[in-house]
C-alpha cells in the first residue's frame, strides 16, 4: 500500500506547524512502508491528483490522507469515488474538522502512528446531483452562516474558530425564515418554510454543533432534521441544545423540529438558493441528496493496543466500496 499525504497550504492557521511535525514523525517509517508528501497549488487540485493517481495506478492500493479541513477531505473524496484501489482519511490540521468528530475528535487522527495502522472501513457518502458529501449537506439559515464563514475565516477574532459564531450572529439577522419545500423517500415533511435543514452522514456542522446525533455512516441511510421558523428570541434560548445534540430527545422541539431518516431527499426553493456541501456554498434552487451506501473505504484510526511498528497492507481485510 502506498500512504499519500495532500496537504493545502491554504487550510487552517497551524496546517504548517501540523505538517511539519508530520513529516518529522514520518521519518520513523521511512524502509517501513512507502509513502510521499504532495502540496495542492489551488482549488480542485487535490481532486484532480487522486483522480490522475487512482486511474495511473490501478493494480495498487493507495491511501490517500486529506491534510486539511473538511474541504481538503472533500476535494479528496471526489478524487476517489468510483476507484475501488483507493482509500482515504484525514490528517486534521484544517480551520474546520468536523466529520473526524464522529469517531471522537481530531485528536485521535493526529496520532500518526494509530492512523497510518487505521483499518479502511466501508462508509457512506452523499451524492447530490454531480457532487458528493462526506459529512453533511444542509440549507436555509446553515448556508448563510457558511456564506460568512468564507469571508471571515481569516480574520483576526471574529474568525478562526469564532468564524461559525460570527455567521450565526450575521444569519439571525438576515436568514430566519427560508422558502423551500423539502421532501424525504416521497413525503413531503413542511409547507414550503423553514428556518434550517441539515443531510448528514456524520455527526457535527460548524465546529462544535451536533446536528446529527443519531448518525451512522454504515446504515445506508441519510439523517434528515428539519427545524421550523421560530422566532429569535426561541432560537437563542434553543440553541445550546442545538449545540450539544439534545434537541431531537428534547420535549421544547417537538413542535419545532421534523426528523426522518431515508435514502433520498428532494429539494425545491426559489431562484437564488444555495446549499452548503461539507462547508463548501453551492448556488442551485432544485436539487436531491441521495446516499450512497459503502460508496468508499475510510481509514479509522487503530486502537493504541493494536498499532504495530511497521504498519503493513491490509489487502486480506479490506472490503470493496459498493458501485457509485
Amino acid at each position: 500500500m502506498k500512504h499519500i499525504f495532500i496537504y493545502n497550504p491554504a487550510a487552517g492557521r497551524n496546517g504548517d506547524k501540523e505538517i511539519c511535525h508530520l513529516q518529522e514523525k514520518m521519518k520513523e517509517y521511512d524502509g517501513k512502508l512507502t509513502y510521499e508528501f504532495y502540496y495542492t497549488t489551488c482549488p480542485g487540485d487535490a481532486t484532480e491528483y487522486v483522480r490522475n493517481r487512482c486511474k495511473a495506478e490501478p493494480d495498487t492500493l493507495l491511501r490517500f490522507y486529506a491534510c486539511g479541513g473538511d474541504g481538503t477531505a472533500n476535494e479528496v473524496l471526489h478524487g476517489l469515488v468510483g476507484h475501488e484501489n483507493a482509500s482515504m482519511t484525514c490528517y486534521p490540521c484544517g480551520s474546520g474538522n468536523d466529520f473526524v468528530k464522529y469517531y471522537g475528535g481530531a485528536e485521535r487522527f493526529l496520532d500518526i502512528d494509530a492512523l497510518v495502522n487505521g483499518v479502511d472501513t466501508p462508509v457512506d457518502i452523499m451524492r447530490i446531483d454531480d457532487r458528493y458529501s462526506l459529512n453533511v449537506t444542509n440549507f436555509g439559515f446553515d448556508t448563510a452562516v457558511v456564506r460568512t464563514m468564507e469571508k471571515v475565516r481569516r480574520k483576526k477574532i471574529i474568525g478562526g474558530k469564532n468564524a461559525y459564531a460570527t455567521g450565526i450572529v450575521k444569519a439571525v439577522l438576515t436568514a430566519m425564515k427560508n422558502d423551500c419545500t423539502v421532501w424525504v423517500d416521497g413525503e413531503q415533511i413542511n409547507d414550503g418554510k423553514m428556518l434550517l435543514c441539515t443531510v448528514a452522514n456524520g455527526s457535527y456542522v460548524g465546529g462544535s454543533y451536533k446536528c446529527a446525533p443519531h448518525s451512522d455512516n454504515t446504515d445506508g441511510l441519510l439523517e434528515i432534521c428539519l427545524v421550523r421558523p421560530i422566532s429569535r428570541f426561541t432560537l437563542i434560548k434553543l440553541i445550546g441544545a442545538y449545540k450539544e445534540g439534545s434537541h431531537l430527545d428534547d420535549p421544547r422541539f417537538r413542535n419545532i423540529v421534523t426528523y426522518r431518516r431515508g435514502k433520498s431527499v428532494r429539494v425545491c426553493a426559489p431562484k437564488g438558493f444555495a446549499f452548503s456541501l461539507d462547508g463548501e456554498v453551492v448556488e442551485k434552487n432544485e436539487f436531491t441528496i441521495e446516499v450512497c451506501p459503502a460508496a468508499i473505504r475510510f481509514a479509522i484510526p487503530a486502537a493504541p493496543d493494536t498499532v504495530k511498528d511497521a504498519p503493513e497492507a491490509m489487502e486480506e481485510n479490506v472490503k470493496e466500496p459498493a458501485t457509485v
